[in-house]
Formats: C-alpha cells, sequence, structure tokens
C-alpha cells in the first residue's frame, strides 16, 4: 500500500486567510469570534467567527466570483493556497491520476436564500439560472476540479461537522489503494444568516453571550452555553509518498489513520457515552497501528456544547485509560468557533503545524473547569512539547465520527 502524506495546505478562517496567519492567531489564543451587524444577526445571536477580510472579486474578478457562493470561493482560495504550498504544477494535477474530495454541510445558503426573497419580490422570471449550480454543495469540489483539469474522481463528502475528516480520511483511503496520486481534501462553509442562527439557536445550540463574543466558545468550561456558528475553508494535498518524492515536494505530516463510525442514537445529540466517538477513535488507531500511548496530542471536536464536551471527554477516557490524563487535547473551536463542514479541515492543519512546530494551541476560556471535563486540555496558553503523533477527532449531526490520526513526517 502507498503511503500518503500532506504536501500542500490552505485555510480561509476567522483568525485569518491563509495559514501563516491562522496558525499565529491560534499560537497566540486569540479568537476569532465577534459581534455580527445587519442582516446576518439573528434577533437574538448577535456573534458569529466571520471571515471580514475576504474579497472574493479582487480574488478571481467580479465577473468569476458572481457564479461562485461564498462557501465556493473560500473553497477555491484555500485550494489555491494548498496548491502554492505544494509547489504543484498543471503536469502534477491535469487528468485522471488526480481527485477531489472537498464537501460542505449546508452549500450556497447564502444564494438560496438570496434568490427566495428575489423570487418573492419581483417574480420568477428574475431568479437567477445560476441559482442551482451555486448552491449544491458539491460545486467546491467541481470548482477546484475545472480550475486545475483534474478528472479523476470529484466527490462532495456531506457528513455534517465531520465532512472535513470524512474528505480526508476516504482520499488518503483512495491514495494507499493506488487509485490517485493527488487529491485536494477538506470542506467550506459560509451559512452564517439570520435564518440559519434563528434555527441552531432555537434549538438552544448556541451561546447566548452575544455581549462578550470573544469569550462565547469555551468547550469543557462548566460555564459553556453552546457554540458559535463560524465560516471558512480548509484544503489539504494528499499524495502517494512515491509521488511526492519524485517531484521534490515539501512534506509537511503523513496520514496514518483514519476511522469512522456512527451513533446510531439521536439526529443532533451525540452519545452521552461518547460511544461512537470511542470507536471511531479505536478504528483511526487500528488503522494506523499504533497504540493510545503513542499518541502525543489530540485535537478535540470540543463545540462548547453541554453534552457535547462531556460525551467525547468520556469517549477519550474510554479509548486511551490513565492515559487520558497524560495526553494533552487542544479545542481550537474556542478560538475559531465552529467552522460546520469546515471545521474538521481546518483542525487537521492547526494539528499538522502542531507536530510540524511543537507547538500546541490553547483552549482558551476555560476559566471554570467543568469537573466532570477533567483532562488536560491546555487551557489559555499554548504549550511547547515533544510530539509525534496526533489525532484529531470530528463528530456531525446524524451521529457521523470521522477521526484522523497524523504523524510528523519521518522518511
Amino acid at each position: 500500500m502507498e503511503r500518503v502524506v500532506v504536501t500542500g495546505m490552505g485555510v480561509v478562517t476567522p483568525l485569518g486567510e491563509d495559514v501563516g496567519r491562522f496558525w499565529s492567531g491560534l499560537r497566540a489564543g486569540e479568537s476569532g469570534i465577534t459581534s455580527l451587524e445587519g442582516s446576518e444577526a439573528g434577533p437574538r445571536i448577535r456573534i458569529a467567527g466571520k471571515v471580514r477580510d475576504f474579497d472574493g472579486e479582487g480574488r478571481f474578478g467580479r465577473k468569476e466570483a458572481r457564479r461562485m457562493d461564498r462557501f465556493c470561493q473560500f473553497a477555491l482560495a484555500a485550494a489555491e493556497e494548498a496548491y502554492a504550498a505544494a509547489g504543484l504544477r498543471e503536469e502534477h494535477v491535469a487528468g485522471e491520476r488526480a481527485a477531489v474530495y472537498v464537501g460542505s454541510g449546508v452549500g450556497g445558503l447564502g444564494t438560496l436564500l438570496a434568490q427566495a426573497d428575489l423570487l418573492r419580490e419581483r417574480g420568477p422570471e428574475r431568479v437567477s439560472p445560476l441559482l442551482v449550480p451555486m448552491m449544491i454543495p458539491n460545486m467546491a469540489a467541481a470548482m477546484i476540479s475545472m480550475r486545475y483539469g483534474i478528472t479523476g474522481p470529484t466527490l462532495a463528502p456531506v457528513t455534517a461537522c465531520s465532512i472535513g475528516n470524512t474528505a480526508i480520511g476516504e482520499a488518503s483511503r483512495l491514495i494507499r489503494h493506488g487509485g490517485a496520486d493527488v487529491v485536494f481534501a477538506g470542506g467550506a462553509e459560509a451559512a452564517i444568516h439570520e435564518l440559519s442562527l434563528a434555527s441552531f439557536g432555537n434549538a438552544t445550540a448556541l451561546s447566548a453571550r452575544t455581549g462578550e463574543p470573544a469569550r462565547a466558545s469555551r468547550p469543557f468550561d462548566a460555564g459553556r452555553d453552546g457554540f458559535v456558528m463560524a465560516e471558512g475553508a480548509g484544503i489539504v494535498v494528499l499524495e502517494s509518498l512515491r509521488h511526492a518524492k519524485r517531484r521534490q515536494a515539501p512534506i509537511y505530516a503523513e496520514v496514518i489513520g483514519y476511522g469512522a463510525s456512527s451513533d446510531a442514537y439521536h439526529m443532533v445529540a451525540t452519545h452521552p457515552e461518547g460511544r461512537g466517538a470511542a470507536q471511531a477513535m479505536r478504528l483511526a488507531l487500528q488503522d494506523a497501528r499504533i497504540r493510545p500511548d503513542e499518541v502525543d496530542v489530540v485535537s478535540a471536536h470540543a463545540t462548547s456544547t453541554g453534552i457535547g464536551d462531556l460525551s467525547e471527554t468520556a469517549a477519550i477516557k474510554q479509548v486511551f485509560g490513565e492515559d487520558a490524563y497524560r495526553v494533552p487535547v487542544t479545542a481550537n473551536k474556542s478560538m475559531t468557533g465552529h467552522l460546520l463542514g469546515a471545521a474538521s479541515a481546518v483542525e487537521a492543519v492547526a494539528l499538522v503545524k502542531s507536530l510540524q512546530e511543537g507547538i500546541i494551541p490553547p483552549t482558551i476560556n476555560l476559566d471554570d473547569p467543568d469537573p466532570a471535563c477533567d483532562l488536560d486540555y491546555v487551557p489559555h496558553t499554548a504549550r511547547e512539547a515533544s510530539m509525534r503523533i496526533g489525532i484529531s477527532n470530528s463528530f456531525g449531526f446524524g451521529g457521523h465520527n470521522a477521526v484522523l490520526v497524523l504523524k510528523r513526517f519521518e522518511s
């Protein structure tokens, strides 16, 4: 089987629109969560992890930008950064030996709602013929394939908030079994709107700390009261080690394990005992052929919800036993908010950087730890540590669980 390595990374996040700025913000413990204004803000929920300075028209030109929903623009911008970081050229990706596995949980919600308003206000003749292609979640993957002439498999996995890990994990399987040499993998999301805020808010899933945006996302804290919606994209370039070495590509990390499972329990709530999450972690470790005591860091899903953080803590304890109290656990969403379908891809990029630089980003806002959440969550301040292997957890509505095992590259 082929070994699978990460040779390029790109992000668009509330902390920065490239990997450098994003990683710098994480290391510093900065929050990307701010107040919303205008039509995006809901009547009660008025905070989010908004990408503030993104200029789609400046990047792609006015005509092209107007043909892509915001989620698709994010995906393409992150793919372009990953492409450049990997040192790819047309001959490396054009054709059937390259693939794209990039999904979105919600797709073009902004486009859909804007066109629905237009239908009501001005009639059906004014509805854009591009509504459907701009709205459907697979269009991010399609646009990346068209940009680079990729004719191999182009898929848009939809596993809610675990999309990024699902995409990276399934893409790594494709490469391992010889189905592709290069795959763009990840997720993108741009769903911040008064409608989605109202729905999540009415489900009591969102934090109501609207007067304290930077302090609202607080995984594992006793005062946590829900997640904070965010937007962005994360894309990695995966290659077979053979292909990467042949073209002398930079190698940032290796994907050594992937596990997926279903809770088979509830539409939106995680299993209270973390059974599905634990199963996915075990499968990922088995796939990587490593023991739990070989893991040096856990990047937690950790959305800042009451039951979610409890069940993930329980799952980590089930898998790691006494080692659960040794291994550091970090929660990126304390700083970025929850990027939904883009979250785990962005967090995979953060884990790669952690392994490369020996820095664990902090879990901010952990001022009063929940007594039932009693692991080492790296509170407040980043930590230097010697790390070789890390796992990244991601869990989605519907009970979808996807876990990656990443390793610092060793030739």
